[in-house]
Formats: C-alpha cells, sequence, structure tokens
C-alpha cells in the first residue's frame, strides 16, 4: 500500500514568503496555498470529468469567502492536471488576490513538476 507523498515549496516575492503544501494520494490532492505562513484559508473542491464526458470541470467553495476566484480556478487547474478530485486553499494577508496569483501559480508548477520528478526517480 503506497501512503501519501508531501511536497513543501515556497517563493520570496515583494518580500514576503509565498508557501505551497502539496499532499497527493491514489485519488485526490490538496494544495494549501499561503502567504507568510501555512494557514488554511478559501477551501475549493474540483472534480474531474470522466474521460468520456465533455465539458469543463466542476468545482465548488467549501469554506471561506475571501479568494474564491483564485481557490476553484487553482482546484480547476489541479484536478484537470493530476485526473483526481482536488482541493485547494488559498490563504492572502496583505498582497491582493490578482497579484498573488501569478506567485502561485508558479508554486503549484513547482509541486506538480516535483511529484513528476520523484516518480521518474522511482522509476529507474
Amino acid at each position: 500500500m503506497e501512503r501519501a507523498k508531501v511536497v513543501k515549496e515556497e517563493l520570496y516575492e515583494q518580500n514576503t514568503p509565498f508557501l505551497a503544501v502539496y499532499v497527493e494520494s491514489k485519488n485526490s490532492c490538496l494544495v494549501m496555498l499561503s502567504e507568510k505562513e501555512d494557514r488554511m484559508g478559501t477551501l475549493a473542491v474540483a472534480v474531474p470529468k470522466p474521460n468520456n464526458l465533455l465539458g469543463p470541470v466542476t468545482s465548488s467553495v467549501l469554506l471561506g469567502n475571501r479568494n474564491v476566484v483564485s481557490a476553484r480556478m487553482f482546484a480547476e487547474y489541479v484536478a484537470v492536471k493530476k485526473g483526481k478530485i482536488a482541493l485547494v486553499s488559498v490563504y492572502l494577508d496583505k498582497v491582493s488576490e490578482l497579484e498573488a496569483q501569478a506567485f502561485f501559480t508558479h508554486l503549484i508548477e513547482r509541486v506538480l513538476q516535483t511529484k513528476s520528478s520523484e516518480r521518474e526517480a522511482e522509476k529507474i
């Protein structure tokens, strides 16, 4: 039985740390995106469409009312990329949601890339 994988990444922009914690299990992914410290923020869930159905990914906000656009957008992105249920939390303190989207996009790419590199290393 394979255990969940955890990846942590951080990025410094505007003298502020932006953090990502990524947890991947067999059927789902959880991504916590935050400013300054690891904190739970607005939480969105996205479920990918089965391969035989057309249409966009289904997403919804489970908790919170700030940064709703980013939480849903990133949840949908991760669900499509991984083909799994995705939960994404976005917590921002001082930086605007629009400004932070570029930083969080970069962090998500890094954690997803780290997972791909680890899988390639395991195959060797």
